[in-house]
């Protein structure tokens, strides 16, 4: 995404267009419309509207329902910027204690969604999806020989069954000629600032992420949100429940007899279940995870180095430096200067000096 002000031109009113149908995931509609309308009190002129299939409210994947301004037959025909949500099927449900998708139930194959995104993306002069979103622009061939993203959970199977698309896992959005794709839900928010920062500049786009408390420019890629995007996903219980272990107390002792002992099988047994389910070592998974919550903890809190080395479960500030060093090629101290501010009022220079 261009982001320069040079680019932007403030005075041209730009029609934006939701694409809504059964089922949407409400935070692929909800995190762009809040953009769009901050950004307007800073000086935008966006004018938003949602279409259904027929005008009326659709489901979405949370506790609501959202509100559509218009049928598709009475859409605008000039659209600056047509936004494709992701979301699931209308006859999907959730089955209890489970919280992905199966990879079948994709916007995809939604016959709404490719009709109206077939119908309406003649008008535009730019396309944009979130998540799952972008499943619909592959089917309708829009993203052949394009870079393109998806919630990280997708991205594989996107890659599998639309080959000549360049898939990017780790991108929070992808801009590619006239499409922008936004990796999974929240990734919305920096897909829209972007496009804010590409239409009506910087200050603007640094004025909303400000009142918004949220990064205009978010460290790192999709890939730290979670180990799963390396990781393959598991189908046996009791190695589902090690890999939770891991997450919710890096700290723990997840030596290979320890989690071999939670899973009730030998430490080669285990070996091998990782190698065949989650497509790497048991040691490897766990400092993955370890190097992800030291992440987080160096960007969102004052903490010392020593203290987020040992929550984080790497015991000193040495061995932390050492597994960052050899993964990010940058020190804890490095990371955190980096990445610990929005760039809104200053940029810092990054540090090989650790805190």
């Amino acid at each position: 995404m261009n982001r320069s002000i040079a680019g932007a031109d403030r005075g041209t009113e730009r029609t934006m267009v939701f694409v809504l149908y059964d089922k949407v995931t409400l935070q692929d509609v909800a995190a762009p419309l809040e953009i769009f309308a901050r950004a307007n009190d800073f000086g935008a002129r966006y004018r938003v509207l949602l279409v259904s299939p027929t005008g009326q409210p659709v489901g979405t994947t949370a506790f609501t329902r959202l509100s559509a301004d218009f049928p598709v037959t009475d859409a605008p025909d000039s659209i600056d910027t047509l936004l494709v949500p992701g979301g699931v099927p209308a006859d999907f449900t959730f089955a209890s204690g489970t919280h992905d998708i199966p990879e079948e139930l994709t916007p995809d194959t939604v016959p709404e969604a490719l009709a109206m995104v077939q119908e309406l993306a003649p008008r535009a002069s730019r396309i944009a999806s979130v998540c799952t979103g972008a499943f619909v622009l592959a089917a309708l061939g829009m993203l052949d020989g394009r870079r393109a993203t998806t919630h990280w959970a997708h991205c594989a199977r996107l890659a599998r069954e639309y080959p000549r698309i360049e898939v990017d896992p780790d991108a929070l959005f992808v801009q590619d000629g006239p499409f922008v794709t936004g990796a999974g839900i929240s990734a919305g928010t920096d897909m829209a600032l972007a496009i804010v920062e590409n239409d009506y500049g910087t200050d603007v786009a640094r004025r909303v992420a400000r009142w918004m408390v949220v990064f205009l420019q978010r460290p790192g890629g999709q890939a730290q949100f979670s180990v799963w995007s390396e990781a393959g996903a598991p189908t046996t219980r009791g190695l589902r429940q090690v890999l939770d272990s891991v997450v919710l107390e890096p700290a723990a002792d997840h030596s290979a007899a320890a989690m071999a002992a939670r899973a009730a099988v030998s430490e080669r047994h285990l070996a091998r279940m990782f190698r065949d389910e989650v497509r790497m070592t048991p040691a490897r998974y766990v400092e993955q995870t370890r190097l992800e919550a030291a992440k987080l903890l160096l960007v969102t809190g004052d903490e010392s180095q020593e203290s987020v080395a040992r929550r984080a479960g790497f015991g000193s500030p040495e061995t932390m430096r050492r597994i960052f060093r050899r993964n990010l090629g940058v020190s804890p101290g490095g990371y955190r200067s980096r990445f610990r501010t929005t760039g809104i009022d200053r940029q810092e220079p990054e540090s090989d000096q650790d805190d």
